[in-house]
């Protein structure tokens, strides 16, 4: 079955950096767009990053473009998201999905806390 695992939040101090990791399973990873989206406290879920299957080509919402960088590594099947320059704001627990055959799958999210 689908799987989706993050990886690599924590806390960290404004300006700093963290890199979080989705490792897939149990669909043909290569061929399917990757996304990342995340959620604060009392806010909606919005979308943060997507990269296309093969091509790779990107797309960044615009709080995060310049500071976040989506990536991935067809072969480990494992999508990635660089962040840097890290804000306050951009605090919020972050999931990793995929688009299957009409179906949303959802990793258990990973912890993001950006505070001094």
């Amino acid at each position: 079955q689908v799987q989706l695992v993050e990886s690599g939040g924590g806390q960290v101090q404004p300006g700093g950096s963290l890199r979080l990791s989705c490792a897939a399973s149990g669909f043909a990873f290569s061929n399917y767009a990757m996304s990342w989206y995340r959620q604060a406290p009392g806010k909606e879920r919005e979308l943060v990053a997507q990269i296309s299957s093969i091509a790779g080509a990107t797309y960044y919402t615009d709080v995060v473009k310049g500071r976040f960088t989506i990536s991935r590594d067809n072969a480990k099947m494992v999508v990635y998201l660089q962040m840097n320059s890290l804000k306050p704001e951009d605090t919020a627990v972050y999931s990793c999905s995929c688009y299957i055959q009409r179906v949303d799958y959802w990793g258990q999210g990973t912890q993001v806390t950006v505070s001094p």
